[in-house]
């Protein structure tokens, strides 16, 4: 195509996208914005999103109480908000997880992996009302205008070559979750959550307090990570790369310290918040199953299973993913429930069909029927290299394990420790149920000069125990507790 006709296909492009967007004012700053989506739109579109948003964060955490004190403070703050009218929905989420995130339209999400870190009502209200100052300033909408403002260009290629569409409903939630929305507008968003603080009877310094706690968690879990050798998990949010002592942060607080409020009028809620999140697990809940050292348990679906020693286990959403040490060799295992009077050799047969599955057999696993075989040549991370496959029936369910190594051979290289791993799987044991019970928050009150030390002596933490009870505690990286003051621990 010549320069000229590129340059009308993009001009065209440019006009039909532009008939879709309107100019509305901000409800913040008062300012016209460009925006392709009206607040019926928006509204509409976060719903969309909400169930996909529940499904890649483990799903609402099952909390009754818990969830209604979240909702209650999020609604405080909401109301001081520039848009009080919008209803608003504020969610806990059961991931452990770092995060809390709005995709726009009165959906807030937090996770109990934050819970965990803040220490007072506070600081809850800051990290909600962070996420209420996208929504009432429209971040969300106007992301989603200049995802697709950046996509001109490639619409115009797209009308003669039928690529460049547009991104998903998923793909603009999903950016914020990662990057968050910009600089810029994370600091807005910091500026209207501390306004909202002032105008709710809290002190605006709250957010101050949160934007620490939080990065001292990334620093600790940036160093960990690379002691590990593995990608660290992070807040995806301006209160992750903000330095604490941030000017531009500190002169937002002190602008809505000016405001008409009650600012500082209102008890911070640090005990409170404390006895409302007791008893939340540390790391992976029941429902989703739990590491003990190498050995997983699942008690709502009654069975065990050990990983190998020194490998890197993580429990994700939809698998449990181990890594050797080299990062040579990966075993993953997921479920699937299969079709009703399918056996073993059927349902892998089928899981396998259009690969060049090699000869299977029959397999007996700790009293429960299962079948393997190995695919010559698996498209994975390693190249195409073989790859075991182990499924192992049990309860309704096939648990289907997969394991490959870089290298070339007919079989995987850690082909042995794979089918070893596999025939660990077995049911719980009567006396194991009380092992598949994660790790929770408790609290204690410091009645003498106890150390974090001391503490952490009796932590089931085996990692970095003491770093981890200061992290929690607001006391990293070398503070110690006072005499009667409220602490959490991990039982």
């Amino acid at each position: 195509m010549s320069p000229s006709r590129l340059a009308r296909a993009a001009l065209f492009a440019v006009a039909s996208v532009m008939t879709l967007g309107s100019c509305a004012t901000n409800p913040v700053s008062g300012r016209p914005d460009l925006v392709f989506s009206s607040e019926e739109s928006e509204v509409k579109k976060a719903a969309q999103v909400h169930p996909l948003m529940l499904q890649q964060f483990g799903g609402p955490y099952d909390d009754i109480r818990l969830q209604q004190y979240v909702n209650d403070v999020g609604q405080r703050v909401a109301k001081a908000g520039e848009r009080p009218e919008l209803k608003y929905t504020f969610t806990v989420l059961d991931s452990e997880e770092i995060n809390a995130f709005t995709t726009g339209g009165g959906y807030v999400y937090i996770t109990r992996g934050i819970m965990n870190y803040l220490n007072s009502e506070a600081e809850l209200a800051a990290v909600l009302g962070h996420e209420v100052g996208h929504i009432t300033a429209r971040h969300p909408v106007k992301q989603q205008t200049q995802s697709t403002l950046s996509n001109i260009g490639a619409a115009a290629v797209g009308i003669f070559t039928g690529s460049g569409d547009i991104a998903g409903l998923a793909s603009y939630a999903g950016a914020a979750l990662i990057r968050g929305y910009g600089r810029d507008n994370e600091l807005e968003a910091d500026r209207l959550g501390a306004e909202y603080l002032q105008k709710t009877g809290l002190a605006p310094e709250h957010m101050i307090d949160v934007v620490r706690l939080l990065k001292n968690q990334e620093m600790f879990e940036m160093a960990r990570a690379r002691e590990e050798n593995r990608e660290p998990r992070i807040y995806h949010g301006v209160f992750s790369t903000h330095p604490d002592n941030d000017q531009r942060l500190r002169e937002v607080v002190q602008s809505a310290e000016k405001l008409k409020g009650e600012g500082d009028k209102v008890d911070p809620g640090r005990e409170r918040y404390l006895k409302m999140i007791e008893g939340l697990p540390v790391g992976t809940s029941r429902a989703q199953g739990v590491l003990k050292g190498n050995r997983f348990y699942h008690a709502n679906f009654g069975f065990t299973v050990a990983f190998p020693s020194g490998w890197t286990v993580e429990n994700q959403a939809r698998r449990v993913m181990a890594v050797a040490p080299k990062k040579d060799s990966v075993l993953q295992m997921q479920t699937q429930a299969p079709p009703p009077n399918m056996g073993p050799k059927e349902f892998l047969s089928r899981l396998l069909s259009g690969s060049n599955a090699g000869q299977g057999e029959a397999i007996e696993v700790n009293g429960l029927q299962g079948y393997t075989a190995v695919v010559r040549s698996a498209k994975t991370d390693f190249g195409v290299v073989p790859a075991r496959y182990v499924v192992i029936y049990y309860n309704n369910l096939a648990y289907i394990f997969a394991g490959a190594s870089r290298g070339t051979g007919n079989v995987p290289t850690a082909d042995a420790l794979f089918m070893s791993t596999a025939k660990t799987f077995r049911r719980l044991k009567d006396n194991e149920f009380a092992l598949a019970e994660p790790y929770k928050i408790r609290t204690v009150r410091v009645n003498s000069n106890i150390s974090i030390e001391e503490l952490a002596k009796n932590s089931p933490v085996k990692k970095y125990p003491a770093q981890q009870l200061r992290l929690l505690n607001d006391l990293y990286p070398d503070k110690e507790p006072k005499t009667g003051q409220l602490l959490k621990i991990v039982q």
